[in-house]
C-alpha cells in the first residue's frame, strides 16, 4: 500500500477500498511494463462542487500496448428532474440518454475496478481527478488518491524545454495530436477521448526520453 494512501484507505468502503488494497505501480516501474488506465470524463461544467459527472470512458494501456478489449464506457443516470442543460452542446448527451444511464455508484465501481493496480492517465488530469475523487467521496467515503500521468503536463514540459512557451490552445489534446501526426477524432465523447489520450501517451513515449513512472508522473 502506498504511504500516502493510509488515511484514505482506512475510511474508504466498497470498490474504493478494494482499489486501495490492490498493489500499485512502483515509481521505478519501467514504461515497458507500466500499467495505466487512460480516462476521460464528461461533465455539466468545470467545478466538481457545483456540476455533475455524466459519463466516464477508459482504456487500459500496458507498456506500449493499448488494450481495447478492456475499454469501458458508462453514462451516469441522473437524479429525478436532472437536465444536462447547455452542456449538451459539448458532450452531446441528451436528457433521455442520461435518464436511461447506469446507476452512478455502479458506474464509479466499474471505473475503480478497471483502475486497480494501474496509474491513471489523462489529458489535463485535474479535471478527471476532481470529478472522480468527488464521486468517490460521495459513494465510498474517501477521496481518490492515485498516481497520475498527464499528457498535458508532458507536452508542456517538452515545449518549454524546447524554448517554446505554449498558450492554452497549444495544449488542447486535438492540437497536440496534430503536432505528432495522429489522426483527428471527434472530441467530447469520453471513450474516444480516453483512446486519444492513450495514443498521445504512446507518441510521447516514442519521442521523449522517458524510462519509468517517475519520469512521467505529475
Amino acid at each position: 500500500m502506498w504511504p500516502f494512501r493510509t488515511d484514505h484507505s482506512r475510511k474508504a468502503t466498497g470498490a474504493l477500498r478494494a482499489f486501495y488494497d490492490a498493489p500499485a505501480p512502483d515509481d521505478r516501474t519501467s514504461l515497458d511494463e507500466l500499467p495505466l488506465l487512460a480516462v476521460d470524463v464528461e461533465t455539466t461544467g468545470m467545478d466538481p462542487a457545483k456540476h455533475d459527472l455524466v459519463s466516464i470512458g477508459w482504456v487500459p494501456v500496458t507498456g506500449g500496448q493499448v488494450d481495447l478489449a478492456g475499454a469501458g464506457y458508462v453514462i451516469l443516470r441522473g437524479s429525478e428532474g436532472f437536465t444536462v442543460g447547455p452542456s449538451a452542446t459539448i458532450h452531446h448527451l441528451t436528457d433521455d440518454e442520461i435518464a436511461s444511464g447506469v446507476d452512478p455508484r455502479e458506474a464509479v465501481e466499474q471505473f475503480l475496478t478497471a483502475l486497480q493496480g494501474r496509474a491513471l492517465l489523462a489529458h489535463f488530469a485535474a479535471m478527471e481527478q476532481g470529478f472522480l475523487s468527488t464521486a468517490c467521496e460521495k459513494y465510498f467515503g474517501a477521496p481518490l488518491k492515485v498516481k497520475t500521468v498527464d499528457t498535458f503536463a508532458l507536452e508542456r514540459r517538452y515545449m518549454e524545454r524546447m524554448g517554446t512557451y505554449p498558450r492554452g490552445e497549444d495544449l488542447r489534446l486535438a492540437r497536440v495530436r496534430h503536432r505528432y501526426g495522429l489522426p483527428a477524432y471527434r472530441n467530447h465523447n469520453a471513450l474516444t477521448d480516453a483512446l486519444a489520450c492513450a495514443e498521445q501517451y504512446l507518441a510521447h513515449r516514442a519521442t521523449l526520453n522517458l524510462h519509468c513512472l517517475k519520469d512521467v508522473m505529475v
